[in-house]
């Protein structure tokens, strides 16, 4: 992979991957804290802005392209599904 390429490929893995992983990460936090419903979403809006940043820090502080990838979708994806386990009406 060319330089060019592998800078974009980082950009687009920070950019996409960075917010999947922000908005599961707050869904998460929304869903599990034992919070009152408004305090919990607030919490984990803010938390949004930390996992966000930290997801665009890993994708150029990380070596390879497919580490910056996987380390932004994996945790969204195990996020996503615990979230929509824990939030789902059957799980009530």
């Amino acid at each position: 992979m060319t330089a060019t390429l592998s800078i974009l490929s980082r950009i687009l893995a920070a950019v996409l991957g960075g917010y999947a992983l922000a908005a599961a990460f707050a869904t998460l936090l929304a869903f599990t804290l034992p919070l009152a419903r408004i305090d919990a979403v607030l919490v984990g809006l803010v938390a949004n802005f930390l996992a966000y940043a930290l997801a665009v820090l890993w994708c150029f502080a990380t070596r390879t392209v497919w580490k910056a990838w996987a380390g932004t979708l994996l945790p969204a994806s195990l996020f996503a599904a615990i979230a929509w386990a824990v939030g789902s009406p059957a799980a009530s």
